[in-house]
């Protein structure tokens, strides 16, 4: 019987765990699904924005995958340095796949980003996310005006989440003290900032078009900003993704101004150079240069500089894969080498170790675009099965887990976990809230058996 670690238990993990135990090639393959954090799901529990029901519901279909007979969640288990070593790992199973993501953000690099009230949009997400490495919550306080740099689907999340009101962010799972502080936001403008172009932003169509249906909010663009985008004249040889962005640009640059009471201004062709002060040490501007469109896709900076007030700046310029102990990294990739999924060390395959998701691919595409990546890896696996076979390994890797002094969260563990959130949510008038830091989980985890 092949017996395999997933270590990630987002939907890369539980895609190639799906794969691993619904085919017939090799049959009887069982898999445990490791997680450092006690809950399952990845970034579709702490990345997919709450007031986005219809993706959060793919939770669903990952619960089957991970009730299946022949899969075995196990939260709470770190992998690395002060935790399991992943040598250790490696004794334990016939193959470890690592399906961790990428679990930093990218930076800037200007002057100033460090200030107070300057943060990643990731740490944005995570805090009204309720991921429990989250240690600060005074984001949106005594903020007016803020600044989202970038212009992907992140960014359009977090602008949303800020224009938001308290009746439509009660209904979601938001936790309770970043509701509470939402609630009481004093911010009433947000810049939406791009360096380049309209024809090259990488949100999606839909999320775009939330922006507009927000209540008592404007959504602003300036026609002359499009207008520098050789491409929003005539868009009809851009893809079809693109052409509708420009339509919905379009839209708005025409359309009369109404009175909501918070606006959302979309700007483009402006780099950031600088975070400036305010006279209390916190971030008070940022400086942007104007760019222009280069012709080789990329833009050229003009030397002239506008400051846009910000009390609060949100960086949203994409993830970034971390290394791993004991894995090899490419660290201009941010990613780990491998060929068809199998890790590669010193430029030869790794028998028994294989990544799949953004560690292995890059931060890039949508939560669907895991399903044929781990596919691959999967295939990869299989393939390789006969070999990994013959290496002896625990009859059960559980117990020596426990023996290494783990005590790893189970699915009734998590099952818990859901109960009293559900009970939390009830008890403050509300639907499911979201347990908010590692205390609290964990004493509703409970005693901890996994199954």
């Amino acid at each position: 019987m092949l017996q395999v670690a997933v270590v990630g238990s987002g939907p890369s993990g539980v895609y190639a765990a799906q794969g691993l135990v619904q085919q017939d090639r090799v049959p009887g393959v069982r898999v445990d699904v490791l997680d450092r954090l006690p809950c399952p799901y990845g970034l579709v529990r702490y990345g997919v924005a709450p007031d986005h029901e219809k993706i959060k519901s793919l939770q669903g279909t990952l619960r089957t995958v991970l009730e299946h007979e022949r899969v075995r969640f196990l939260g709470g288990v770190r992998v690395g340095p002060d935790g399991l070593p992943a040598a250790r790992l490696r004794e334990l199973y016939h193959a470890v796949v690592y399906c961790v993501g990428a679990a930093t953000d990218r930076h800037l690099g200007v002057p100033g980003e460090e200030l107070p009230g300057s943060w990643s949009a990731t740490d944005f997400v995570s805090w009204y996310s309720a991921h429990p490495d989250v240690v600060s919550g005074g984001f949106v306080a005594g903020a007016r005006t803020a600044v989202v740099i970038g212009v992907g689907n992140v960014a359009v999340d977090v602008t949303r989440i800020l224009a938001r009101g308290a009746a439509e962010l009660s209904p979601t799972d938001m936790p309770q003290a970043a509701l509470a502080a939402l609630s009481d936001s004093r911010v009433r403008e947000i810049r939406m900032v791009g360096r380049r172009g309209p024809s090259q932003a990488r949100f999606t169509t839909k999320e775009l078009r939330e922006l507009g249906g927000l209540p008592d909010t404007d959504v602003l663009v300036d026609p002359a900003e499009l207008a520098l985008d050789p491409a929003y004249a005539d868009p009809s040889g851009l893809p079809a993704a693109q052409r509708r962005n420009i339509e919905v640009l379009r839209g708005w640059a025409e359309r009369p101004r109404t009175a909501g009471s918070r606006r959302i201004r979309l700007r483009f062709f402006l780099r950031p150079v600088a975070l400036l002060p305010d006279a209390t040490g916190r971030v008070g501007a940022v400086r942007f240069e104007r760019t222009l469109p280069d012709g080789r896709g990329g833009v050229t900076g003009t030397g002239r500089y506008e400051d846009v007030e910000a009390q609060l700046v949100l960086r949203s310029v994409g993830y970034r894969g971390v290394p791993l102990a004991d894995l090899p990294f490419d660290a201009d990739r941010g990613t780990v080498p491998h060929v068809a999924g199998r890790v590669l060390r010193n430029g030869s395959v790794a028998p028994g170790e294989y990544v799949a998701g953004w560690i292995k691919r890059g931060p890039t595409g949508v939560i669907g675009t895991n399903r044929p990546c781990a596919k691959e890896t999967v295939a990869s696996l299989l393939e390789d099965a006969p070999a990994l076979a013959l290496r002896e390994v625990p009859p059960d890797p559980l117990a020596a887990l426990r023996s290494e002094g783990l005590r790893p969260v189970g699915w009734s563990d998590w099952q818990s976990i859901e109960r009293a959130e559900a009970e939390l949510g009830a008890s403050l008038g509300r639907g499911v809230v979201k347990l908010p830091d590692w205390e609290s989980l964990m004493r509703a985890a409970g005693g901890q058996d996994a199954r």
